[in-house]
């Protein structure tokens, strides 16, 4: 998916396979593990399974199609129940609560066979695009 005139998007970075589904408050989302993102004895490194529950749990948030919004994970929280393997896994997310400015969301990674490989939480804000943006702008600028 990448050339060599640009860099990778976030998602060709985190090995974006498909997106399955995105609905108001759920989202199924689908990653290849490949074997550059694998430590010792061949188990993918825990920040690429952090990122693709990460990653379904703000696709959860953006089904909600709130206009001129953008999800920041606060604080998100992953528990590892089996090394994760190359090849294709699949990241579920849902909003377990939501209000005004704050989503609680879950999520989990399985493999192809249905078992669960982690589970994850996190706390979402949900931030003005604008403002974001205009953050990033001054951040890009001061390099």
């Amino acid at each position: 998916m990448t050339t060599t005139d640009r860099a990778p998007t976030m998602l060709e970075t985190l090995g974006f396979h498909r997106r399955v589904s995105m609905e108001a408050g759920r989202a199924t989302v689908e990653f290849m593990a490949g074997a550059h993102m694998c430590h010792s004895g061949g188990v993918v490194q825990g920040g690429f399974v952090t990122g693709w529950i990460d990653s379904a749990m703000a696709h959860a948030v953006l089904g909600l199609r709130l206009p001129d919004t953008v999800p920041l994970s606060l604080e998100v929280k992953v528990s590892f129940f089996a090394p994760v393997r190359p090849g294709l896994v699949i990241a579920e997310g849902w909003i377990e609560r939501s209000g005004k400015s704050t989503c609680f969301t879950e999520g989990l990674l399985r493999d192809t066979a249905g078992a669960v490989l982690a589970k994850g939480s996190s706390t979402i804000r949900l931030a003005a695009l604008s403002k974001v943006a205009e953050g990033s702008r001054a951040a890009l600028a001061g390099r």
